[in-house]
């Protein structure tokens, strides 16, 4: 609980339209793309560091937790304020302060928005690489803390690949750096370490990024099938034949069928999967490329495989592919995204493990995920009204996670941990691991006031914000 005298010099540091405290207000904040909710007791938006550094020592003295927050799109339950306290919400800090096309960088604040950096950038014949679905809405910061992805991350990485050096704000108020423009710098990678640490170790002010040179040429394919299986098997021939496409997303018939009605993209409705499959680079190696990728297609039993010709064709595509979560919400009013990761050659079968889940459960599961990087985002349409329908989907994604592992996988491949996973962390990590990573939390956050019961496994009083300092919890 946020003592009174906390809440008002909070209103006080930042005016009267600088935080939102009116439980109406508050629900607003109790959620992001997960399942999970909790409410905070205030929150708060900072404009400066300096104002970041002033709400940090207020939560210090007052023992209160503090949950950074960008547009809460994350599908973990990873802004969630757990244990209540102070959300802190970066989208007024959201100033591009710095484009260096000579060294292709840029320097943004935490809540500037993903795609607004490409936009500002696409007149020179650059870009921001990683894109998350949620892109148009997704904040930079975000991305950061949950170390996000998107469909071209195939052959250019995640957001760590493209971040280098960060301005972050501790828990007892200090303001640090490190890393810079530089591609390579001195020391321990702490730029590393915290991107991807979900805010749970410092909140992060100033980003660093690597801008990318716009290719000479893009194609995308779409490549039909009558089975899961051959559309699975095209993919691990295409990684087989040493062919890097930017992207390889897969649509199975469901999820196709959902987006095509709602978006009207040109998918056919009558297939079991699809494949869109993007190839960019110079003008000789892309078209060579396409020929391939077509002939390996056919020889997996593709029924047919359609290249865009225009620009508008390509676009209208992709729209149909980042605005499936929307066209899941005309079928059904709640779903569950799960995020497991496989090896590419358990594709086809972690496919039918799904199905099988599904079935187990009675509950349908649609399939839209990076299958280049074996990245699986399984869909579970549940019905929140009905009494213990939210509790089987909740089974259900456990599950198919189970089996990720159990074929070599992982847990997650770009929403992060969060509240979703933290406790299952355990099955994919060894105690030690994991003592070793809470060691790092403690000495970042020896009071445990950022983010708590996130990310890490929790035990018995597992939401208490203090901690003595360095006590391994």
């Amino acid at each position: 609980m946020l003592p009174p005298e906390a809440r008002a010099r909070l209103a006080a540091l930042l005016g009267p339209r600088g935080f939102l405290d009116r439980p109406e207000d508050l629900t607003l904040y109790e959620y992001d793309g997960s399942v999970d909710k909790a409410l905070p007791d205030i929150v708060v938006f900072p404009r400066s560091t300096e104002d970041v550094v002033a709400i940090v020592k207020i939560s210090r003295e007052y023992g209160v937790a503090i949950v950074g927050r960008g547009a809460g799109t994350g599908l973990s339950g990873g802004a969630i304020a757990r244990a209540g306290g102070i959300i802190i919400g970066f989208a007024r800090m959201n100033r591009i302060l710095e484009i260096d096309y000579a060294n292709e960088r840029a320097v943004v604040e935490p809540g500037v928005v993903n795609l607004d950096l490409t936009l500002a950038t696409q007149g020179r014949q650059y870009f921001y690489a990683p894109d998350p679905s949620s892109q148009r809405a997704c904040t930079i910061g975000g991305n950061v803390a949950e170390n996000a992805g998107g469909p071209h991350t195939l052959a250019y990485g995640v957001t760590t690949n493209h971040v280098l050096g960060l301005e972050f704000v501790m828990p007892d108020g200090g303001v640090y750096t490190t890393g810079g423009k530089e591609l390579d710098g001195a020391g321990y990678d702490l730029t590393g370490l915290l991107t991807g640490s979900e805010g749970t170790m410092a909140l992060v002010t100033k980003i660093v990024v690597r801008l990318m040179r716009q290719p000479e040429l893009v194609k995308t394919l779409l490549a039909i099938f009558e089975t899961t299986d051959a559309a699975a098997d095209t993919v691990a021939e295409i990684t087989a034949r040493a062919i890097t496409p930017v992207a390889v997303e897969m649509l199975d018939g469901v999820m196709l069928r959902m987006v095509e009605e709602a978006t009207h993209a040109g998918f056919p409705m009558d297939a079991a999967a699809v494949l869109l499959i993007e190839l960019e680079g110079l003008r000789e190696s892309v078209e060579e490329q396409v020929e391939q990728i077509r002939d390996v297609a056919i020889l997996c039993k593709a029924r047919e495989v359609r290249v865009a010709r225009t620009a508008e064709e390509r676009d209208l595509l992709w729209k149909g592919r980042k605005n499936a979560f929307g066209a899941v919400g005309r079928v059904s009013p709640f779903y569950y995204v799960q995020d497991g990761v496989v090896p590419r050659t358990q594709v086809a079968p972690t496919l039918r493990v799904i199905g099988a889940v599904g079935r187990k459960y009675g509950l349908t599961i649609s399939n839209i995920f990076h299958a280049g990087d074996g990245n699986m985002h399984p869909i579970i349409l549940f019905d929140a009204r009905k009494s213990g329908d939210l509790d089987k989907a909740k089974a259900a994604g456990e599950e198919i996670l189970a089996h990720c592992i159990s074929v070599g996988g992982s847990i997650t491949g770009e929403h992060g941990v969060g509240m979703e996973k933290n406790q299952i962390m355990s099955r994919l990590f060894s105690p030690e691991t994991l003592d070793m990573m809470r060691n790092f939390k403690v000495l970042f956050d020896p009071d445990n006031r950022l983010n708590p019961g996130k990310v890490l496994p929790m035990g018995k009083g597992c939401l208490e914000i203090r901690q003595p300092a360095g006590t391994v919890f």
